[in-house]
């Protein structure tokens, strides 16, 4: 008989690199149902208007202002300490709309597979560059958490 092993508590940081540009994601801790993620935003944001069939999922504010879009182009500003409940099936996109970096710390859950998660208004997976991505550039010795 295999005696499966009991689960692990982890502990995670959120200490991270601020950026000059560009953005970070950065995986802190995952089960098989929830997945908790750093993010840091020098500018932009996600600018593909998108949803996740498969997964809830929400965004606390760490540091910064965020502007959310819903389909119709309703903006929500949400700054920090405050957070947003996306629900699978909704389609948003934000950006950065503060004048510091946006520190968010996303938790999701419920997905699948990581590949062609992320749908656009037309039906498909949303690619990297549709969805305004560029790689973070860190600023040398500036972190958020320590």
């Amino acid at each position: 008989m295999v005696l499966k092993a009991a689960p692990k508590a982890e502990v995670f940081s959120l200490r991270t690199p601020l950026l000059s540009g560009g953005r970070t994601n950065k995986v802190l801790a995952q089960t098989e149902l929830l997945k908790l993620r750093i993010k840091v935003y020098a500018e932009g944001g996600e600018n593909g208007l998108h949803k996740h069939n498969d997964e809830d999922h929400a965004f606390v504010i760490l540091q910064g202002q965020a502007t959310f879009y819903d389909e119709a182009g309703t903006p929500t500003v949400v700054g920090a300490y405050e957070g947003i409940m996306i629900p699978k099936g909704a389609f948003y996109r934000f950006a950065s709309t503060g004048d510091e970096n946006l520190v968010l710390l996303r938790a999701g859950a419920g997905r699948k597979p990581e590949r062609g998660h992320r749908v656009g208004t037309q039906g498909r997976p949303l690619t990297r560059e549709e969805n305004g991505h560029v790689d973070g550039t860190p600023i040398p010795g500036r972190f958020f958490g320590g």
